[in-house]
Formats: structure tokens, C-alpha cells, sequence
């Protein structure tokens, strides 16, 4: 009979004789890790690269042009300038609002010209964003609160939900312009003769109503598929112990939900400060409507390189928000793991 032969087992002395076997089975699957290691970097690289022609090319791009002067005809002498480096100059003008002169320097820019909308279009664009974040996260939840029920057509209720989502933003606006006409249907609804986009605040209402109608839904799917995690015991257990549907919704929706709940809002607020089509199609940036994307897009037609300074300071904005939630985020995984990992002990 064959006899099975292994490794030879060698004592250790500072175990007091016992047996430590030695083979080559640890070596082997080291390199079997190394070598899956270099298969996943060769199929990552084409995406890697790809990101990077796609995304980091068009910033560093940008953040070069950003620190030169835009070519034109000088004020001054009326020749054709090629431009030159500009240092922080074109960030200086925007943050302080200041245009160039003919004799070279920089006074306060007129009312109406775009170098003096920076700050009215900050404040617009973060007021949309508020706004209409808070509107489709309570609208959302309520949403998706109503169709995680089971109830008949449930199917066909969540399918007509995503409707206003799936329809293209332009066309979206295009819709509720018409809505939002003299002689449109919200004046006749309400028998009302508001001009809708023609003053500061009506304007500033009509875009954050059409916003709300159309990205709402995306804030209900997300929240939906959160509230779907959670387990039925958990509240069948909660019904025993005769907690009220208020305690439920506090102490088991609320907290088991909020990772999905803040991811929503993040994406949305993300979202919401580059807005550009809606307003630029419903009102054209009229009537303090203007938001940071559109004046990027105004400024590309007079300077690409103060237009660029202007898209480097948008993105710097979004970023420090995004921090700001992932930040937050961050924090709230660790305090709930350390609280999970004491539990167990």
C-alpha cells in the first residue's frame, strides 16, 4: 500500500519540541496573489487611463488657462494682444468683482456686466440648491415611504414615478415654460396674472419648482432602495414591544436609512450646483437666475481663460461640499462600527 509522503517536520526548540512543518505552500500562494495583483493593474490601466485623458486632462487644462491673459484688442492702444501670464489676476477679478481698464488697471465692474454677477450668481446657485435639495428629500422620503408599502400596483406606481426623471432637462424646462406662461395653465389654475419670468422671485420659483417636479423622483429611488434593507422583523419586533408608528419611523427608519438617505443628498446637492439648462431655458439667467455654470458659459463667448479662472473656482466650491459629506460620512461609518465592535464584546 502506498504510503503518503509530506513535508519532514522539524521541532522547534523555543516551542519545546513541537513539530513546525515546512513547505512550499505558503510561497505558492504568495505568488499566486502577485501574479493576480498584475493581471487586475492590466485590466484596470485602460480605465485608469481613460479617466484620465476624460477628466484629469480637461482640469489640469483648465487650471493652466485659468493663469493667462485672455488675447484681444488692448483698451489702451487698440492692437491685437496675445495675452501672457496672468498669475492670480483672473481670480482677483472675480472674487473682487473688478474689470479691466483701458490704461491697464482694474476698477469695479459696472452693474450688469458678468464680472459683476459672481456673487449674485454664487448666492443664486447655492439658493436653488437649498431650496430644491430640501424640497426633494422630504417629497422623496414621503415617496418612497408610499411605494415600499405592498400594495396592488405598486409595480405601475413606481414605473410612473420615474416618468418627470427620464424626460431630458431641456425638455423639461421647455414643458414648464409653457406652464409658467402669461396665458399659461398655472395662471388659469390658480386664476392668478403673475409674471412667472419676468420678475426676481416668480423666476427663482418657477426654476425651483421644475427642478423639484423632475429630480424628485431620483431622491425617492435611492431612498427606496435604502428603506428596502431594512428587515420586516425589525419592525414586527417594534409592534410586540408596542412602539407607535411615529417611535418606528424615529428610532428604526430614520437612523437605518440615513447611510442611504445622505448618499441621495449628496449626489443631488453635487447636482444641483452645476445647474445650468433649466434656468438657462426657462428664464435665460434673467432676473437674478443666473447661476455659476451659466456665467461660465457667458464668460467662454468673452474670455476662455477668465472662464476658465471661473470653472476652476465652480469646481473648488463643489469640491469643499463634497468633502464636507464624505467627511461626514467618513465619521458617522467609524462611530457606528466602534459602537457595533463594543456591542459585541
Amino acid at each position: 500500500m502506498a504510503t503518503e509522503v509530506g513535508p519532514t517536520p522539524v521541532k522547534s526548540p523555543a516551542s519545546g519540541g513541537t513539530p513546525i512543518h515546512h513547505g512550499p505552500k505558503g510561497v505558492g500562494e504568495d505568488n499566486k496573489i502577485l501574479s493576480q495583483g498584475k493581471w487586475a493593474t492590466w485590466l484596470l490601466a485602460p480605465t485608469i487611463i481613460a479617466l484620465a485623458v476624460v477628466i484629469v486632462y480637461p482640469i489640469i487644462s483648465a487650471i493652466v488657462m485659468s493663469f493667462q491673459k485672455d488675447a484681444g484688442l488692448d483698451p489702451a492702444t487698440g492692437l491685437f494682444t496675445a495675452g501672457g501670464p496672468a498669475g492670480i489676476q483672473n481670480y482677483v477679478n472675480w472674487i473682487a468683482q473688478q474689470c479691466a481698464t483701458a490704461g491697464g488697471g482694474t476698477v469695479a465692474c459696472p452693474p450688469g456686466t458678468l464680472g459683476a454677477q459672481f456673487w449674485s450668481a454664487t448666492q443664486t446657485t447655492f439658493i436653488f440648491t437649498i431650496i430644491t435639495v430640501t424640497l426633494e428629500t422630504i417629497l422623496g422620503f414621503w415617496m418612497a415611504m408610499i411605494m415600499a408599502r405592498t400594495f396592488k400596483g405598486r409595480s405601475l406606481v413606481r414605473a410612473a414615478v420615474l416618468v418627470p426623471w427620464a424626460i431630458p432637462t431641456a425638455v423639461t424646462a421647455q414643458l414648464w415654460l409653457f406652464i409658467f406662461d402669461f396665458q399659461g395653465i398655472a395662471n388659469k389654475l390658480f386664476n392668478t396674472s403673475i409674471l412667472w419670468t419676468g420678475s426676481e422671485w416668480p423666476a427663482r420659483w418657477a426654476v425651483i419648482i421644475a427642478d423639484t417636479w423632475k429630480t424628485t423622483p431620483f431622491m425617492a429611488l435611492l431612498i427606496l432602495a435604502g428603506l428596502q434593507m431594512i428587515p420586516a422583523e425589525v419592525y414586527e419586533a417594534a409592534k410586540v414591544d408596542g412602539a407607535t408608528a411615529w417611535q418606528r419611523f424615529r428610532m428604526i427608519t430614520l437612523p437605518l436609512v440615513k447611510p442611504a438617505l445622505m448618499v441621495a443628498i449628496l449626489f443631488r446637492t453635487l447636482d444641483a450646483l452645476r445647474m445650468f439648462d433649466l434656468p438657462y431655458i426657462l428664464t435665460g439667467g434673467a432676473n437674478n437666475t443666473t447661476t455659476l455654470s451659466i456665467l461660465v458659459i457667458n464668460q467662454i463667448r468673452q474670455g476662455f481663460n477668465s472662464a476658465a479662472a471661473l470653472s476652476t473656482i465652480t469646481f473648488i466650491i463643489i469640491f469643499l461640499v463634497a468633502f464636507i459629506f464624505v467627511r461626514f460620512l467618513g465619521a458617522n461609518v467609524v462611530e457606528q462600527s466602534g459602537a457595533t465592535g463594543k456591542g459585541k464584546k
